[in-house]
């Protein structure tokens, strides 16, 4: 396949071009490099620093006539969203449809987008929670990638382009940025590497889905061979709370540090675990890598970050 990656420098969107790539598709990243990095690029990609709102999309879909995206940039922090609506749906809407009205002329047959199963849902669901559950999200964020899943399918009926949403759960990994605000694992471990305390949003028993990154890749490419469209859950089913999860961190690092609480943030699901029987069902996707297999190598990511800085 003719690829467009968009967000490929970032965390996920790296690991998702590695995979392509080592499965011989032809694979060109546009990413703006507002999250994302240089040193982050698959070795074999050709890449644009470009943002997904430019004009310039449509002369570079015009020179590569792309047959398929697999679209992963956005704006990402569901707290960002909440404090500035506009410049999240922007990216978040705008860019997106950007790349569609790019792509309908210009030979785009498929899609397969990123979008949120943790900010997709309100907490007044079932758990785990499955498809057929209506989307509520209670944030700008979740409301913005829910909206494009809604523009896809009017893409599909007015274009034919087919296309695939991918909700995703808290994703984590190598590669996280951990000096933002969201990505809770990277944050934790990168502080208690260093054995300073950590803040957690209110009592911490908060709940959320965590994926590791890699097999978020793997369902992505196996969403490109699917031949319908539709919208799948991809997550573990397996409820942890932010207290669990800083606890299996300063085990692993075996840090002294403690826990310090502040106060919770608005836009933000009490709960979240998705179920993804009908993933594995329809793509043959289902999650490999535990939680504290991931962990480990999350931390040892951040442990060589720590003895070579370069490798950032």
């Amino acid at each position: 396949m003719n690829i467009l990656l968009t967000g490929g420098a970032g965390f996920i969107g790296s690991h998702v071009g590695d995979l392509l790539i080592e499965h011989d598709h032809q694979v060109t990243i546009v990413d703006d490099l507002s999250a994302g990095r240089r040193s982050n690029l698959p070795p074999g990609c050709d890449f644009y620093e470009m943002d997904i709102r430019s004009k310039e999309i449509n002369s570079l879909w015009q020179e590569k006539q792309f047959d398929t995206l697999v679209h992963l940039a956005a704006q990402m922090d569901v707290r960002k969203s909440v404090e500035d609506p506009l410049f999240d749906s922007d990216v978040n809407i705008r860019g997106s449809l950007n790349l569609m009205e790019a792509g309908k002329d210009n030979g785009l047959k498929r899609v397969v987008f990123t979008s949120t199963g943790g900010a997709g849902y309100d907490d007044n669901v079932t758990f785990p929670t499955p498809e057929s559950t209506p989307a509520k999200p209670i944030s700008p964020y979740g409301i913005a990638k829910i909206s494009f899943e809604l523009y896809l399918r009017y893409y599909e009926r007015q274009y034919g382009i087919q296309n695939i949403a991918l909700r995703l759960a808290n994703v984590y990994g190598p590669r996280q940025n951990p000096f933002g605000e969201a990505g809770v694992v990277a944050i934790f471990a990168q502080r208690l590497l260093a054995d300073n305390d950590i803040i957690i949003n209110g009592d911490g028993l908060q709940t959320r889905d965590y994926v590791f990154c890699q097999d978020i890749a793997k369902a992505i490419h196996l969403a490109l061979a699917y031949e319908d469209n539709g919208f799948f859950n991809i997550g573990t089913s397996i409820e942890t709370s932010v207290v669990e999860i800083f606890q299996l961190i300063r085990q692993a690092t075996g840090s002294d540090a403690g826990e310090l609480h502040g106060p919770e943030q608005s836009g933000e699901v009490r709960r979240s675990a998705l179920d993804v029987a009908l993933a594995e069902k329809e793509l043959g996707w289902k999650p490999v890598v535990t939680l504290q297999e991931g962990i480990r190598e999350t931390i040892e990511y951040f442990r060589q970050l720590q003895i070579d800085p370069d490798k950032r």
